[in-house]
């Protein structure tokens, strides 16, 4: 890519949402960005994507893909021709400039590939979980600085790294619905992809309730990844410890909500890493 302005390819899966596709739509529609695309990826059984989109005044192609966010992805990958490809979710905003942000650092340094930003609520928080320290992500320290909405990767990356797993993600069917950003990542950096952490680029996506189903899900896809991904005993260990943290600082502070939300973040590592092995020993 040259040091022009480059183009994005903004793959949005989408199912059961439209005031809310709305919305992002209309903060796309705010960049005033000339070279962009939408590639949306309707799974509704509906036509309520089409009362969204009409009219808009920029490119929308719309695709259609069975249920699971990341056969949605998928589908949608195939698609893309754009520089820069990103992975907004169907509920986020996008701030005023951002695109033209991202573009500015993409166009000014050619050895970068990725950029991977924070997320925030609408009044500017974000989980206590986020890193506040840029960094260049490295398998081991991305856990904490990137989530799907925030990620903006080159095309070239997307082509070497290929498709997302589909065992992962929110209708995957299997116990590990999350965490497929996560996974496409460490994919990416393990191959030499050069992706940068800056906290300064947000997205805005309500912050989720850290409740125990929540706990529970995160938690098996965390364990799953740590086996897939052949992590060492010191990592698994850091990645166990930290929840046990969690639950005894919480006693400590009498909120038995949020131990056990750890409790169950514990639970889901284990039985993630444990179902990973029986997953890929059935392979």
């Amino acid at each position: 890519m040259s040091s022009e302005s480059p183009s994005f390819d903004l793959v949005v899966a989408t199912v059961g949402r439209g005031d809310e596709l709305a919305r992002f739509l209309d903060s796309v529609e705010m960049q005033e960005y000339p070279q962009l695309r939408v590639i949306l990826v309707d799974q509704n059984s509906d036509d309520r994507v089409a009362a969204v989109t009409a009219g808009r005044e920029f490119r929308i192609e719309i695709l259609h893909s069975a249920p699971g966010l990341s056969r949605a992805r998928n589908v949608g990958l195939a698609h893309v021709d754009a520089d820069v490809v990103a992975f907004p979710d169907d509920d986020c905003v996008y701030a005023p400039g951002l695109l033209a942000r991202v573009a500015s650092r993409f166009a000014s340094d050619a050895m970068l590939d990725g950029l991977s930003g924070r997320a925030a609520d609408p009044d500017g928080r974000s989980a206590a979980s986020w890193k506040s320290d840029g960094a260049m992500l490295t398998s081991d320290n991305l856990w904490n600085r990137t989530i799907s909405f925030t990620i903006f990767l080159r095309r070239e990356v997307v082509e070497r790294v290929g498709a997302f797993d589909e065992h992962l993600g929110l209708g995957s069917g299997e116990p590990w619905s999350s965490g497929e950003e996560i996974d496409y990542l460490i994919r990416a950096v393990r191959g030499g992809t050069r992706i940068e952490y800056d906290p300064s680029l947000v997205v805005v996506h309500d912050v989720r309730a850290d409740d125990a189903e929540v706990g529970a899900r995160d938690g098996a896809s965390v364990g799953y990844l740590l086996r897939k991904h052949g992590y060492g005993p010191r990592v698994v260990t850091r990645m166990l410890v930290r929840p046990v943290g969690g639950i005894l600082a919480s006693l400590v502070g009498r909120d038995r909500e949020r131990a056990r939300y750890h409790l169950a973040a514990l639970s889901g590592r284990i039985r993630g890493y444990r179902g990973a092995k029986r997953s890929n020993s059935s392979a």
